[in-house]
Formats: structure tokens, C-alpha cells, sequence
């Protein structure tokens, strides 16, 4: 399976990743690439409650347009 996911500096320098498409499913790394394998391992390990207690796997996200 395949997943967008964010990436963003916080103010003490870590890298903050997130699934939108998982709530709650965040992980951190020192580098980007630290952050972007953690992530990777979070969705597994999100993926695997939420079915282990019948939730929707993921939940359904949307672009839209907000005119500036």
C-alpha cells in the first residue's frame, strides 16, 4: 500500500512525520530520512490496531482549493 505523508522541522530541529490518511499515526527522526523509515514503521504498526479492533484502516482525505 502506498500513503501520502507530511514532513516538518519542529523548533528543536527534529523531523515530524505524518500519515493524514491514519489518525493519530506520527513518528519523528533526527533527519528526514530517520523520519521517513520511522514513519513507515508507524503505519504498519497503526494499520495493524486498527484491525485488530475493527476500524476503518484509514480514513478519507481531500484537496481543496482556499482562495487566498
Amino acid at each position: 500500500m502506498k500513503f501520502l505523508i507530511t514532513i516538518y522541522q519542529d523548533e528543536d530541529g527534529m523531523f515530524i512525520a505524518e500519515c493524514p490518511s491514519i489518525p493519530g499515526c506520527v513518528s519523528q527522526g533526527k533527519t528526514e530520512t530517520e523520519a521517513t523509515k520511522n514513519i513507515q514503521e508507524a503505519i504498519k504498526e497503526c494499520l495493524e490496531v486498527r484491525a485488530e479492533k475493527g476500524m476503518p484502516l484509514t480514513v478519507t482525505t481531500r484537496q481543496v482549493e482556499v482562495l487566498a
